[in-house]
């Protein structure tokens, strides 16, 4: 991969290939990977979302919504608000059908709803996306890490539950009745939060004279420089920003236009760091670490043949 990612701009052609990101309430689709997705549809991908949840529980955190009747009708509300996101990333959405287990608060942590996506037995919650996968057939697929991104009883269950599908689904002794087996290609991680994007980010906002939004949370950040070290794929799509920029702000009950996610000028976010980052899991195809395409080892136009 080229030390300046801006060095080629090749563009392939993406038609053909489908990815995938399961995800834990509608809006993570538009927080995490936007600008990859926006990308990638751009050049010709399919690309799916597979929603666990219906965010049923989810804080307002946009102080402009906090009415009587976006509280009263906040399932129907989220769903709008992921219809709107769905058709700016230019992606189809399934809903898994779990209920959002809410974030839990207190010390000691109450115990999880009844019936909430955190207490559906794995071999349960595997089911829809199992069936999903096999009728989708992505060759990409993402999810969280093993902490979820950030520990919500949701993120975490997303993750365990995406694992499991993407091994079940290529199994044909397993859920035989949910469609022919389909092997997903490459499993990745999400990693885009990380300790050194928030510190550049931090870094170029003060060096132009702008308030950071991270300076708090930095402090307070220990370094993972092992856990950072798990990146692996590295896509470029600054030239997305807007898009997901635009993505983000359909979630109005679950973003504030004033708030973090656009404090820093988009201009300065491309300068340090113009990527969203991935952590290749699995591979059953030829890739490379560093990588700089989800779909590195499947394509087959790129120059000089597959990559």
């Amino acid at each position: 991969m080229a030390n300046d990612p801006h060095e080629q701009r090749y563009e392939p052609s993406y038609a053909g290939l489908r990815l995938m990101h399961v995800h834990a309430h509608p809006d993570d689709e538009s927080s995490k990977g936007a600008a990859s997705t926006a990308r990638y549809v751009a050049q010709g991908a399919e690309v799916h979302v597979a929603t666990c949840t219906g965010g049923e529980r989810g804080s307002i955190l946009n102080p402009k919504m906090e009415r009587p009747d976006i509280l009263e009708n906040i399932t129907e509300v989220r769903r709008q608000e992921m219809e709107r996101a769905r058709d700016i990333l230019g992606i189809t959405q399934h809903w898994l059908g779990f209920v959002d287990s809410g974030w839990p608060e207190g010390d000691p942590k109450p115990p999880l709803p009844e019936g909430c996506f955190g207490l559906v037995p794995l071999d349960e919650a595997i089911v829809p996306l199992v069936r999903l996968i096999r009728e989708v057939r992505p060759h990409v697929l993402t999810t969280y890490d093993e902490r979820g991104g950030y520990p919500h009883p949701d993120h975490v269950m997303c993750h365990q539950v995406s694992v499991a599908a993407f091994e079940a689904a290529a199994d044909p002794e397993r859920f035989p009745e949910l469609g022919e087996p389909w092997q997903v290609s490459k499993l990745y991680y999400h990693h885009s939060f990380n300790r050194e994007r928030m510190q550049r980010l931090h870094d170029i906002a003060l060096e132009h004279g702008l308030e950071s939004p991270w300076g708090e949370r930095l402090k307070q950040w220990k370094p993972e420089p092992e856990w950072d070290a798990r990146v692996t794929t590295k896509v470029v799509c600054d030239d997305w920003f807007g898009v997901r920029d635009q993505a983000l702000l359909a979630h109005a009950t679950q973003i504030d236009p004033d708030g973090h996610w656009f404090s820093i000028p988009r201009e300065l976010q491309a300068q340090v760091w113009p990527t969203e980052d991935f952590e290749l899991v699995t591979s059953h195809v030829g890739s490379i670490a560093p990588e700089d395409d989800l779909f590195a080892g499947l394509l087959v136009d790129a120059p000089g043949g597959a990559r």
